[in-house]
């Protein structure tokens, strides 16, 4: 294998960084792309219009950034689907994590990522959940209604 000058492809150790996580996930999206691909794609990019919005506006990446743009992002979710018919609707969760990744090009890859992919799949529709990492980077510094719960397992995380 020959080495092309990016980090991790030869000899070259990996460029890490610990970075503040947000993953989102659709809530019934399998579902959704049953009953109409087509609609659930265009509903889905008007949603996305939001997201990339407020992340665009998103200059940091400390954790109380990163939480108080996830709560945002969901608050502004709520009002879009508030427009939409009841079938239109999508609501998404959101995972928040503060931990080390491994940096290639745009991708973020590693522990840290598969954490808040994890931890998305516990918070309620339209819900965030941040990680134990995070909320101890953020308590008392942001105005938020935290609810802990409790130690969790989740698949393939130790």
């Amino acid at each position: 294998m020959q080495d092309d000058g990016r980090p991790g492809t030869g000899g070259e150790p990996f460029e890490r960084r610990l970075a503040t996580i947000l993953m989102a996930d659709i809530v019934g999206y399998s579902r959704m792309m049953e009953a109409s691909e087509e609609r659930t794609l265009r509903i889905f990019r008007g949603h996305r219009e939001i997201f990339d919005a407020m992340l665009v506006q998103l200059r940091t990446r400390r954790p109380d950034a990163r939480v108080r743009c996830a709560t945002e992002i969901q608050s502004a979710l709520r009002t879009r689907n508030d427009h939409l018919s009841p079938d239109e609707r999508m609501q998404f969760r959101i995972g928040v994590n503060l931990g080390d990744v491994i940096v290639q090009g745009t991708d973020l890859l590693g522990d840290g990522v598969n954490v808040a992919a994890r931890i998305q799949t516990a918070a309620e529709p339209g819900g965030v959940c941040v990680s134990g990492s995070v909320y101890d980077q953020i308590r008392n510094k942001l105005s938020l209604e935290f609810h802990s719960m409790g130690e969790r397992t989740f698949k393939n995380i130790t």
